[in-house]
């Protein structure tokens, strides 16, 4: 497996840090992976080294405010930085990667970034894997909670306004001390702008639903606390995707890649990736 890192210029000018893990032999397709709110690209290398082992590249950035990249934890002035600088990277990455088919794989807040990206771009990609994507949340507050965010995202958009549970990550106790003891993960407030943004983007996904087309496939663990399975649900029921597959997973939590049954949901997704792939010939 080969391993590199790098950086370019994302959404305002900010340095955005990135890494890719290459097999050996001509990827069969690039995986473009794109992390939860907190967390940062590097925190997938495992996954990176399962799938590099069966002949896929992964390529991982750590968004504006996260991981190594420029940006203030907690806090963004604009959802669309997100998908901007997400832009700005698959473009590195079609010079990087010519030829290779592109899955964009989202996780959690990058569900939510992706799903705005495939509104705008998704003939990029020859299919989309959404991990337990932010677009309903337990965590949605009633709504005077939500004017008095929209009101601080103004005001004092910089103010904490939510706390993520570490615990509610995965059942396994060694995972979560590992993401508690990650000097990378942002274990802070969120911002009250933040919050705003995210909730504003996902009213955008869950009204355009219907215009993604391409094939998806969405997992989910039942027992989410972070992301609501009901936004797998939702975005199953209303893409127009002829292709589309919605598994969710009895017991698991938020991050199915890091629960006791991984190798499971690894090798769920490695079958219908195949399948996919198959399609197009490339096998």
């Amino acid at each position: 497996m080969h391993h590199k890192e790098g950086q370019f210029k994302g959404a305002r000018g900010a340095n955005i840090y990135y890494q890719s893990w290459s097999p050996e032999r001509a990827p069969r397709a690039l995986i473009v992976l794109v992390h939860g709110a907190a967390e940062h690209g590097g925190r997938y290398r495992r996954f990176a080294e399962h799938f590099s082992h069966v002949g896929y590249a992964i390529a991982a950035l750590d968004h504006i405010g996260h991981g190594r990249s420029d940006g203030t934890p907690g806090y963004v002035d604009r959802f669309t930085d997100y998908v901007d600088t997400l832009d700005e990277f698959c473009t590195l990455l079609d010079e990087e990667f010519p030829g290779v088919p592109k899955v964009l794989l989202g996780h959690s807040m990058g569900g939510l970034i992706s799903s705005c990206y495939l509104l705008q771009e998704q003939q990029r990609f020859h299919a989309c894997v959404l991990s337990g994507p932010a677009i309903k949340t337990e965590l949605e507050p009633p709504f005077w909670q939500r004017w008095l965010i929209q009101a601080l995202s103004l005001f004092a958009p910089k103010m904490g306004a939510l706390q993520l549970d570490a615990n509610a990550v995965s059942r396994d106790p060694h995972e979560v001390e590992q993401y508690m003891a990650d000097p990378l993960v942002y274990n802070g407030k969120l911002s009250a702008r933040k919050l705003a943004e995210l909730f504003k983007a996902m009213l955008l996904v869950q009204t355009r639903a219907a215009e993604i087309k391409i094939p998806l496939l969405l997992m989910h663990g039942a027992a989410d606390s972070l992301a609501a399975p009901e936004g797998s649900r939702f975005l199953h029921d209303n893409v127009s995707s002829t292709d589309k597959t919605l598994t969710i997973y009895p017991g698991l939590y938020h991050e199915i890649f890091n629960e006791p049954e991984r190798q499971q949901v690894f090798a769920d997704l490695e079958s219908w990736l195949e399948r996919r792939l198959d399609r197009r010939g490339t096998a």
